[in-house]
């Protein structure tokens, strides 16, 4: 008798056999598998790293709320500070100074670090010049805030180089300023590293020059990156306390021009703090909460410049 045999594909065989040994297989979830514990146990140690490294955060803005919030009036944010050891006043000098020393030192670290990051994105062909801006901007972000606080203390406070004047705004808003620097040179930088080499061609193809190139097209396009990184510098600059007591110092009264000293928020809070008065320490909770909220919006302006770069 003549037993015929199908033809069978080359490769049918390891194929049949994978088949059905994925259809003995469940696809159902199984806890109690091995795999399935470790990935629980390594699940659980993750979120309580997340939720460890996100605690501080929350114990210090649940804490300076509870300390400076219920102590904030209007009178508060327009009032001198008191004499020690009175009761009454308020910050209101602070704030105007805050926004002032930080107002130059945006005035100052914006166009030289746009400038800047222009630099090594357009104009630099990544020579050694170009990698040793990129190197000392980079160690400059690291410098401690104090050393900039003492360098602008010898350069310019020491030397009287101002009209005379030793302390002063402007000291202070050059300290900030050179803090501000970095933060701004390298989101400019890898801000014009995004737009598209394709609008730079079509720019020059129909006769543009590298300036208007520049000016029209590369900068508008990453707007939103450079401006992410503005705000970051000036909620970092805002907050820092070293560089204005070696530069702006502090003073009682409401400001007198920028070749004066001057009152800053974060130069109040670490005076009042350390004075052995109740309504010294009460201001001192209060300008934290003030000075808390305003870095918090800084920082929430730049998450939705952010956002909106990638729409």
């Amino acid at each position: 008798m003549h037993v015929s045999h199908s033809p069978q594909a080359p490769g049918s065989g390891t194929l049949s056999a994978g088949a059905s040994a994925f259809q003995r297989s469940s696809l159902t979830f199984h806890p109690q598998l091995a795999r399935n514990r470790w990935n629980a146990v390594l699940t659980a140690l993750a979120g309580l790293a997340t939720a460890t490294a996100v605690l501080p955060l929350v114990l210090v803005l649940a804490y300076v709320l509870i300390k400076g919030g219920s102590l904030i009036s209007f009178s508060l944010l327009t009032q001198l500070p008191p004499a020690p050891g009175l009761e009454g006043g308020g910050i209101g000098n602070a704030i105007a100074g805050t926004l002032l020393v930080t107002a130059i030192a945006a005035l100052i670290a914006i166009p030289v670090g746009v400038g800047g990051g222009i630099y090594l994105a357009e104009y630099s062909s990544g020579g050694s010049f170009a990698s040793f801006v990129r190197f000392g901007t980079n160690v400059l972000a690291g410098v401690p805030s104090i050393i900039c606080g003492v360098f602008v203390y010898g350069l310019i406070v020491s030397t009287r180089i101002f009209f005379g004047q030793s302390y002063s705004a402007m000291a202070g808003g050059i300290a900030l300023a050179v803090l501000m620097i970095p933060t701004v040179i390298k989101t400019t930088d890898e801000g014009l590293k995004l737009v598209p080499q394709e609008l730079r061609l079509g720019a020059l193809g129909v006769g543009a020059s590298k300036m208007v190139t520049i000016t029209h097209i590369t900068l508008p396009a990453a707007f939103s990156p450079i401006a992410t990184g503005i705000v970051l510098g000036i909620a970092r600059a805002a907050g820092e306390t070293a560089p204005l007591i070696f530069t702006a110092l502090f003073s009682p009264f409401w400001p007198e021009g920028v070749f004066n000293p001057i009152a800053t928020m974060s130069v109040l809070i670490y005076n009042f703090a350390i004075m052995p008065y109740q309504a010294q320490i009460s201001l001192a909770w209060a300008a934290s909460f003030v000075l808390v909220l305003m870095i918090l919006a800084a920082n929430l302006l730049a998450r939705w410049l952010s956002q909106l770069a990638r729409t």
